[in-house]
């Protein structure tokens, strides 16, 4: 397991949301890794300390009473209009500025969470159709048979190109499930290596996700085109998915 698998996983991890296996595998990893380490640590401190945080916080009796003898120092005019700025201003500045930073470190957590278990399924996919007989429903070089064989079968009619002209010659496609949902799997090789490529609709009020990773000799790339989100996945160098990334984009 690399650093950059890791740091998706991480929250899976300390969540407790990985299986066994994938568990063992951080840990064992986490021994030499002082970079996943120290994320580890920065995550339980950040969430002690908004657990141990108070969005309202009383005035110790020593500060009331500084206040009260500063305030009957100048007229009253002026203290109804200071302490007016002051409520008008600050308190909802501050409130405003908390609830951002909270809201950003909330949404990063969830997002690369989100991302570390999406990317193990889609690998988990991948790994499962190169057992025998898993790898197409139907095979094709075709992209005209391969395309309407779709039809009927999904709620949409994935994108299907033959790129035999550029190394990627097409082997067929499938049915598969990713993250509770049925998906089209389109199927490529590359010198005598399978490429998987996933493509579903987003949802409504999707965030798509987007990240190139690794883990165990298998590279993927994430990313999205207009309201789809794809991956490629393969065992083949990370140069050749971005090759057929760029292929597919145009």
């Amino acid at each position: 397991m690399n650093c950059e698998l890791a740091h998706n996983a991480v929250h899976g991890y300390f969540d407790g949301e990985l299986d066994a296996v994938r568990a063992a595998e951080f840990e064992k990893h986490l021994e030499t890794c002082a970079e996943c380490q120290a994320s580890l640590e920065h995550i339980d401190s950040l969430r002690k300390q908004l657990q141990g945080s108070g969005f309202y916080e009383h005035a110790s009796p020593q500060l009331r009473a500084r206040v009260r003898e500063g305030v009957a120092a100048i007229t009253e005019t002026t203290r109804v209009r200071a302490f007016a700025r002051w409520r008008k201003f600050f308190v909802p500045a501050f409130a405003a500025g908390a609830v951002a930073l909270l809201a950003v470190a909330f949404f990063a957590m969830q997002s690369r969470r989100e991302s570390g278990r999406l990317s193990a399924e889609l690998l988990d996919a991948h790994v499962r159709s190169l057992q025998p007989g898993h790898l197409t429903d139907v095979q094709s070089t075709d992209q005209h048979t391969v395309k309407p064989w779709f039809d009927g079968k999904l709620e949409f009619i994935p994108p299907v190109t033959d790129y035999s002209a550029h190394g990627f010659p097409l082997v067929g496609g499938r049915l598969d499930v990713v993250d509770g949902r049925n998906v089209a799997a389109l199927v490529y090789s590359r010198r005598k290596h399978v490429i998987n490529v996933f493509v579903w609709p987003l949802r409504n009020a999707e965030n798509p996700a987007q990240s190139i990773g690794s883990r165990q000799g298998y590279n993927w790339i994430l990313w999205r085109r207009g309201e789809m989100q794809f991956c490629v996945i393969s065992d083949v160098s990370a140069g050749d998915l971005q090759q057929l990334r760029t292929l597919m984009k145009q």
